[in-house]
């Protein structure tokens, strides 16, 4: 049922999400409003829920696969804080040799299943210089680079059935929502390491190169990362609300003297340390929706 890897675009009619969302209505009683997608190493959301329904992405009918390490490639099915959701276990990445339609399959299907409210988050490297390795970034804007480039998951026919031609995205990261999680983190004492920022995406899969790094710091990014976009591209154009969180793994190398070097490893890393807070973070804000 794999969805072939392209870097051609693949173009999925209404009928295809359609029949996805159906199979996996067949699967779970559950009925989610809610859809979380973990990024590298924050799989563990997915394991806060209760009366779980776990289906591997390669059952899905149309349904692409995850190649990433720290991406277990699975849909989670469950309740959290009482709240029906479903969790991504593993996303798709432009990177791995997908398509941009392939990459954001799976969000026009939450849409049919009902979701209402999409919770994002991701690994990223910090541009700001004053954000900390283990700072949780409230998304508040993006840059989508390589939309600049016309990699766009709604270049193409419209959908009316999906949303309008033209998608307004000045409010793309729910106002509400933004200030719900920094309440919630006050309540747990994670106010001293939450920042808020504009998430930058690049294609991936190489770091970033110093004169790069420059570039996007000039642009006005704090965080840069290698995925996001696409899913909140679709989701607002689906009418989701849509928070985005980033956790900052790694300062990246702005000195050409620096011995340093981005690694995947410390993505991992700085992910395992900080997991705990943010599953706390999301589980108290899902409650509170």
């Amino acid at each position: 049922m794999e969805a072939a890897a392209s870097s051609t675009s693949s173009r999925y009619s209404y009928e295809d999400y359609k029949e996805t969302a159906d199979w996996l209505l067949a699967q779970t009683e559950q009925r989610p409003k809610v859809a979380i997608i973990c990024g590298s190493g924050l799989g563990g959301l997915a394991d806060q829920l209760l009366d779980r329904t776990v289906v591997k992405y390669e059952e899905i009918p149309h349904f692409p696969t995850s190649t990433v390490p720290g991406h277990a490639g699975q849909l989670v099915f469950g309740t959290l804080q009482d709240r029906e959701c479903v969790c991504m276990q593993g996303r798709f990445h432009v990177y791995e040799g997908y398509d941009v339609n392939t990459v954001t399959y799976p969000l026009r299907v939450f849409s049919l299943l009902g979701v209402e409210t999409l919770i994002v988050t991701n690994a990223a490297g910090g541009l700001n210089d004053s954000f900390a390795v283990g700072d949780i970034m409230i998304i508040k804007d993006h840059i989508n680079l390589p939309g600049f480039a016309g990699t766009n998951p709604l270049c193409g026919p419209n959908d009316d059935r999906f949303g309008v031609r033209f998608p307004c995205m000045s409010d793309a990261y729910d106002r509400e929502l933004r200030a719900l999680v920094k309440q919630v983190a006050e309540e747990q004492g994670c106010g001293d390491f939450l920042q808020e920022g504009v998430y930058c995406m690049v294609a991936g899969p190489s770091y970033e190169t110093i004169a790069e790094c420059k570039l996007l710091q000039t642009l006005g990014a704090d965080a840069v990362g290698m995925s996001t976009v696409p899913e909140v591209l679709v989701a607002r154009h689906c009418g989701l609300r849509v928070l985005g969180v980033s956790l900052i793994t790694n300062k990246v190398v702005l000195d050409y003297d620096s011995g340093e070097k981005a690694n995947h490893e410390e993505v991992l890393k700085t992910t395992k340390s900080r997991t705990q807070d943010l599953q706390r973070l999301v589980s108290s804000l899902v409650s509170k929706i």
